[in-house]
């Protein structure tokens, strides 16, 4: 099974690079960013959130309020790091599982995915970049958040060093040149020029 990891910055274009990808191939793509998620509805996560950051995380339904917990772990990076661990045994076997099956490609996408074990499982790695300004525009429309949040959310990613990757490509949100991109890429991928 041939691994490829892509990553990006929130609002870079990444969910939509590694989708069309994934139809080009006709493999999974598995976002890691939904696992998590995922993760939060687990009892015993619930459980041990509350311990560390207190019941003003819930909401009315006590289930996990992201927003409110985004405002606490995104600006203290001990906060975040505690997120992280109480989550990532959840995704890791979710992902082990996905992982143990016999696929001829499969995409794994997050934007923390540098920091996993993962990402030295991939077998050719992608970073999809765009204007930064354009990308906050794009996500505060799309989610529904405030600049503030924005910011708050972007200070927890990662920067990448471009040394790392495989390819870049650079968003410049027209369709067409993403689609021309993953056309070109899954071609050598089935050709296994690329990995």
């Amino acid at each position: 099974m041939k691994i490829i990891g892509i990553t990006g910055k929130q609002g870079s274009g990444k969910s939509t690079f590694a989708l069309l990808l994934s139809q080009k191939l006709n493999c999974q793509h598995i976002d890691i960013d939904k696992i998590s998620h995922k993760s939060l509805s687990q009892t015993e996560i619930i459980n041990e959130l509350c311990n560390e950051f207190g019941t003003e995380i819930l909401d009315n339904n006590n289930s996990i309020n992201r927003k409110k917990l985004g405002n606490i772990v995104f600006t203290q990076k001990d906060k975040m790091k505690i997120l992280e661990d109480l989550t990532y045994s959840y995704m890791q076997k979710c992902l082990d599982t996905i992982l143990s099956q016999d696929n001829n490609f499969i995409i794994l996408e997050y934007n923390l995915l540098p920091r996993t074990k993962y990402w030295n499982k991939c077998n050719f790695k992608i970073l999809v970049s765009s204007d930064d300004m354009q990308r906050k525009n794009k996500v505060i429309e799309r989610d529904n958040i405030s600049e503030e949040y924005f910011n708050k959310r972007d200070l927890s990613s990662i920067d990448y060093s471009h040394i790392n990757f495989d390819y870049i490509f650079e968003n410049d949100y027209n369709k067409q040149n993403m689609n021309k991109v993953v056309e070109n890429l899954s071609k050598e991928f089935m050709k296994g020029e690329k990995i």
